[in-house]
């Protein structure tokens, strides 16, 4: 397994990952392309209030999942409500759901429509937010994320007013929208400091939002930027800085920051490390706040976001690359249909598993962890109809609770997602009781945010055990 060998920059090269034997694999949806949608795009799943999965596909579906894979579309596009929506959805605090549609909308100022912002209820009710018309961006290749001040923040990844490396405009733009539609443009890149934003924003623990760019900055390959919310922008790592790209370059997905305060990402291309045929390939890297950047691997396009799962290891899919050989799986110079596989922070990686066409092929999107503490994922390709599939991987990961927004001030509400919530007795805030919760279903459930309640783990005690969240909840002023 000569492919699974994985280069570390400043330490030695270690053994080829091993299989992770624990991981158990189950394909639960093929789509067909038709009644059930197709082919879902730069896509994470994501957890609903009533304990379902929610996602789209590119063919144009809203669906909704259950955790043993029941699949039902809920919204089906129209090309005036939008068109191809290639990123997944969030969960707002109001119980609704928002995305984006990289076409369509009412705009007549691109060829194919400039794309849209949507909410969608559980029952499918879709409302247009904004039609993108180029002057404020277009092509919203990325989910919105929900700002700690309750507002939606994304990227287009063309469009707006900045001069990209050709002379003409429209490298891209950072925006922000509220409840009412209202959207106000925070930043136009220029391509000197970023250009076509592909990947999602995240505020990270300082408050401010970081993003990456697939081209531009000084090298032409690629930034990491921080941004503040007045619009602020700073370039905090120009890709294709080291010798023959060895850092990677044109990040597809945006960062995760880990529970250690350090952003962990991936890059579609370049990397160390040869991938089968003589293909360039991408890397996983580490960056902290104060920009020192660290290669942990290089693989075969990993070209999603970096997840960290309950035990504190790194998640990655890749798109291409593994041992799983179908002649369905060879494009160009890729051979493989794809893996996914963990890596420790520090790089040390396992295998968790191979496709082969037939679970799945193209693996574009990253992977989403359940409050039952099972891994989902989608293919945007291979299956039975050749239309992409939702697969679920369980290591051995116990249940656990996680926040619609992880952030909040004390005598305010938080809500809670979990599994087997009914009956519970209490939650703490890093130690600290709440006095007031109430449990609205098995799978949802609210806490006020005590005095004296600091950040940290929350923890639900439930007639099977106590629940702590996967992430700290943050307390704000």
């Amino acid at each position: 397994m000569s492919y699974w060998k994985t280069v570390c920059l400043g330490c030695a090269l270690f053994a080829a990952m091993a299989v992770e034997s624990s991981a158990q694999f189950k394909m639960l949806v093929n789509f067909d392309g038709l009644s059930n949608g197709g082919n879902p795009g730069y896509m994470s799943l994501v957890q609903g209030m009533d304990g379902n999965l929610y996602g789209t596909t590119t063919a144009g579906t809203v669906f909704r999942m259950t955790p043993s894979g029941a699949i039902t579309t809920i919204h089906t596009f129209n090309f005036s409500d939008g068109s191809l929506p290639d990123a997944g959805l969030l969960l707002g605090t109001d119980g609704v759901f928002y995305g984006t549609t990289l076409l369509g909308g009412s705009s007549t100022s691109c060829y194919s429509g400039c794309g849209t912002i949507f909410k969608v209820t559980r029952s499918g009710t879709l409302t247009t937010l904004h039609s993108f018309d180029s002057s404020d961006g277009a092509s919203p290749v990325a989910a919105v994320i929900q700002g700690a001040d309750g507002d939606l923040y994304g990227t287009t990844e063309y469009g707006g007013s900045g001069t990209c490396s050709n002379g003409g405009t429209g490298c891209g733009t950072v925006f922000k929208i509220n409840s009412k539609g209202t959207l106000h443009t925070l930043h136009n890149f220029n391509y000197a400091d970023g250009s076509l934003p592909h990947g999602a924003l995240i505020q990270a623990t300082d408050g401010n939002f970081y993003g990456t760019t697939m081209e531009g900055g000084a090298n032409g390959s690629g930034t990491v930027f921080r941004l503040t919310a007045a619009g602020v922008l700073t370039t905090i790592y120009n890709f294709c800085s080291l010798a023959n790209c060895a850092d990677g370059e044109a990040p597809f997905a945006g960062l995760l920051q880990a529970s250690d305060g350090d952003f962990y990402g991936t890059t579609a291309e370049s990397g160390s490390y040869d991938c089968n045929n003589g293909g360039s390939v991408g890397t996983v890297f580490k960056l902290t706040m104060g920009g020192v950047f660290t290669v942990l691997t290089s693989d075969c396009y990993p070209e999603a976001p970096v997840i960290q799962g309950t035990d504190g290891n790194l998640y990655v899919t890749t798109a291409y690359g593994g041992n799983g050989y179908d002649p369905h799986c060879t494009a160009d110079f890729n051979d493989g249909c794809g893996t996914v596989f963990k890596l420790t922070p520090g790089g040390e990686g396992a295998l968790l598993h191979t496709f082969n066409y037939s679970d799945g092929y193209v693996i574009y999107g990253g992977l989403f962890q359940a409050t039952n503490g099972a891994f989902y994922g989608t293919a945007n390709q291979g299956g039975a109809d050749y239309s992409g599939t939702v697969f679920r991987l369980s290591g051995g990961l116990g249940p656990f609770i996680a926040f619609v927004q992880p952030t909040g001030k004390v005598g305010k509400s938080a809500q809670i997602l979990g599994h087997g919530l009914t009956g519970t007795t209490s939650v703490t805030f890093n130690g600290v009781a709440a006095t007031k919760f109430s449990v609205v279903s098995a799978t949802y459930m609210t806490a006020v945010v005590p005095a004296g309640a600091t950040t940290g783990a929350v923890v639900v005690a439930t007639p099977a055990g106590n629940l702590t969240s996967n992430v700290s909840f943050r307390i704000g002023k």
